[in-house]
């Protein structure tokens, strides 16, 4: 009985190196990068003397991180910013196509409930995998897009 279970013992403990082969690696944003790629939106905007919301969402469009600036140019824009960090994040693309599609004539995606189809939404690629968002809400959507890429440029690769 007790070489059965020294075989079996044996087996079980070679078994989790074969089995975790099987898993992807993931990368994942962290708090400490959230914070960083805030804080240079923020330094872009404090540059050009705005003040809004700047929020940062994981894969799934959770929110990791979002900060209102003192004197944000609208209230809403605690609503809009990680509105647009979840649709970049969800879409795989810039909040703006979403707008820009309706734009263009494809009225339908106004039904897309939940989303922000507004410029200011940045996915956050790292080795070609989307791992999150930055959202922007500042005074003007060409604003949104500046800080929300100012954000990017903190990302680490």
């Amino acid at each position: 009985m007790a070489i059965v279970f020294g075989f079996l013992y044996a087996a079980v403990t070679l078994l989790p190196p074969v089995a975790a082969a099987v898993f992807a690696e993931k990368k994942v944003l962290t708090l400490e990068i959230a914070r960083k790629i805030v804080a240079a939106a923020e330094a872009e905007a404090a540059r050009h003397h705005l003040a809004g919301v700047v929020a940062v969402v994981d894969d799934g469009g959770w929110p990791i991180l979002i900060e209102r600036m003192d004197h944000a140019a609208y209230l809403a824009s605690v609503e809009l910013a990680p509105g647009k960090a979840r649709t970049a994040a969800l879409f795989k693309k810039p909040s703006q196509a979403l707008e820009d599609s309706i734009n263009h004539g494809r009225i339908a995606a106004v039904t897309a409930q939940g989303f922000t189809e507004m410029q200011g939404g940045l996915p956050i690629v790292v080795d070609g995998e989307v791992i999150g968002a930055i959202g922007a809400s500042f005074d003007t959507p060409e604003h949104d897009v500046q800080i929300a890429q100012a954000g990017l440029a903190a990302v680490p690769h």
